[in-house]
């Protein structure tokens, strides 16, 4: 395509990928689209979408057809990468990038992809990530902020997953939550009183002007990288051009930083950059939360969300964690708690005498060792261990599977479900569970979400520091045959057509013996 020559537009673009199944295994682009959009305007000025074929077709597995619907007959005779990156380059070198978690995945594909041609990357002059952006500034009123769920919220249809369909999407979406900010603005002490904003988003006070002390912004101007365990890069925040140049975008950015004036309709205050690193405080605080995987992202949806029970997490207000043989299995029920306060999207919660149900598991003996068959968004091995489990333990977790299922058929899921617990392991069929150590990314730094600890023959238990994330490291200490005291949270999730229960370990105590 033609494009123009001056590069002041605005490059929404968005890339669909395989799905690695594979420790070490990379992303395939399997399609990139792209529109450029004026920035005084809004409107879309030029579009290019084509599909990609891998130098490895048989990456394209059944997991990456369920997330995008590209087949490998679909891109057989499409062009490689090598053969669009000349148009690629021209679309994005110089001019902003925007989309939904580009800085995340999208950008971090873009890069690869030219480096695997042995071409040098393009760059762009700024970059605008709608979901750190809406996350801050339109809070999680919309519920989980994925782009499905912002267009189910303003009534835009279904996400379709695919390149070109998805940034126009996007587009959307920005314009009707600039919308809504616009509004709130113009009367805040009316339109907010009945909207719910997001805790960490950075308020200044009418009567002072000065920003409230939900947290302190740091400085976000660092270039891009991709450190090998990274998970939420920095932002890079240049110059962008004036309030003139991105009027909408730039309300988005600074409408609650603004001070209200006592008059009924306040104007919004004219600024005079794209002040990403406004962002901060959400992504830091973001960046903190354990690393989840694909499945544990997306919760299962239902219309009767609305009746919700009201649950506790303990009398106490702390984790509480009971032993199998003190829970009452006719006890057990499930229900749905929101994923945000305030959140139309909520996740199920199995109970136990209406409390979250977490469970102590004493003396668990390891079947296999560390699994890192998959891998996360990030290339993390998604680990997890299996262990043999007690009659009692088996009964608790046999129950729980049951009332889940349940409650999700019930809700309208139609996934198929997963059993929590497997009784088909070597010739012995011992029951077994799968325990799941999650990751917390913290920076740049990827580290355990589980407390590890070890219990010397003498009874002392000490709690195990590790200076990386190492796999390797782990399965040294999770041998089969080893023995751990585990504290674990039972975690519903539905993806792709699947469902069931993961197990997580919150704490792990391992046995010397």
């Amino acid at each position: 395509m033609s494009l123009p020559a001056d590069r002041s537009q605005i490059a929404f673009f968005d890339v669909e990928t395989t799905v690695p199944t594979r420790p070490g295994q990379g992303f395939a682009i399997l399609e990139f689209g792209a529109i450029l959009v004026c920035p005084r305007k809004l409107e879309e000025l030029h579009s290019y979408s084509t599909l990609v074929r891998p130098a490895d077709p048989s990456l394209i597995s059944s997991i990456s057809v369920r997330c995008n619907g590209i087949t490998p007959d679909a891109v057989v005779s499409a062009p490689s990468f090598a053969e669009i990156a000349d148009t690629v380059y021209d679309i994005l070198h110089g001019r902003i990038w925007a989309g939904h978690n580009i800085v995340r995945f999208d950008c971090a594909r873009i890069r690869e992809a030219f480096a695997e041609v042995g071409r040098a990357a393009p760059e762009p002059k700024g970059t605008i990530d709608s979901l750190a952006l809406l996350t801050q500034r339109f809070g999680r009123r919309a519920g989980d902020m994925k782009m499905a769920t912002l267009a189910t919220y303003f009534g835009l249809g279904q996400q379709k997953h695919r390149s070109l369909d998805d940034v126009r999407m996007n587009l959307e979406v920005l314009k009707y939550c600039a919308t809504v900010l616009f509004l709130e603005s113009s009367l805040p002490d009316i339109f907010t009183a009945n909207s719910w904003v997001s805790p960490n988003a950075t308020t200044r006070s009418r009567s002072n002007g000065k920003p409230s002390p939900a947290g302190t912004s740091q400085n976000l101007s660092t270039p891009f990288s991709r450190p090998k365990f990274e998970d939420a890069p920095n932002l890079s925040s240049p110059d962008l051009g004036t309030g003139e140049d991105l009027p909408i975008l730039s309300l988005v950015t600074h409408r609650q930083g603004e001070e209200f004036s006592d008059s009924a309709v306040a104007k919004p205050e004219r600024t005079d950059s794209f002040d990403m690193g406004r962002l901060s405080d959400q992504m830091e605080t973001e960046s903190l939360q354990p690393d989840v995987s694909m499945e544990e992202k997306t919760e299962l949806v239902s219309p009767k969300m609305d009746s919700a029970a009201s649950v506790s997490e303990g009398s106490s207000g702390q984790d509480e964690f009971i032993k199998p043989d003190e829970v009452s299995i006719p006890n057990i029920s499930a229900c749905f708690v929101p994923l945000f306060r305030g959140g139309q999207i909520k996740r199920i919660k199995i109970l136990h005498k209406d409390v979250i149900l977490q469970l102590y598991c004493a003396r668990l003996r390891v079947r296999f060792g560390i699994s890192t068959k998959f891998v996360d968004q990030a290339g993390r091995p998604r680990l997890n261990f299996v262990v043999d489990i007690s009659p009692n333990l088996y009964e608790v977790l046999d129950a729980c599977n049951n009332v889940a299922h349940k409650f999700a058929v019930d809700s309208g899921s139609s996934s198929d479900w997963r059993c929590v617990v497997s009784t088909k392991n070597g010739p012995f069929n011992y029951p077994t569970a799968r325990l799941h150590i999650p990751t917390v990314v913290s920076g740049n730094v990827a580290q355990y979400g589980t407390e590890i600890c070890q219990k010397e023959p003498s009874g002392t238990v000490r709690k195990l520091v590790f200076e990386k994330f190492d796999a390797a490291e782990l399965d040294a200490l999770f041998q089969p045959g080893t023995f751990v005291d585990a504290f674990v949270s039972l975690e519903p999730y539905d993806y792709q057509q699947s469902a069931g229960i993961r197990v997580v370990a919150k704490r792990l105590i391992i046995h010397s013996e």
